[in-house]
């Protein structure tokens, strides 16, 4: 019986655990709507913290950037 219980609580834990893990968002990117006077460097400076340069190239990758050219009302995949 002890056996059993052990083993249901573990079975618990597995299934929440897993739960947690699949409703954080983190599989569904998060997009920022660009307001006027947004640049890149603004952006990368409010949402990641040290260097905002690594930011921008990854911005700009994500999104297929040519450039730091952004318009209010565009969308941006963060990474």
């Amino acid at each position: 019986m002890f056996v059993k219980l052990i083993a249901l609580v573990l079975a618990g834990l597995v299934v929440w655990s897993i739960a947690a893990h699949s409703s954080d968002g983190a599989g569904r990117p998060q997009l920022y709507t660009v307001k006027r006077y947004d640049t890149l460097w603004s952006i990368a400076s409010s949402h990641y913290g040290g260097d905002p340069r690594a930011a921008i190239y990854r911005l700009e990758e994500r999104n297929g950037l040519a450039g730091d050219i952004v318009q209010p009302g565009q969308k941006l995949v963060l990474p």
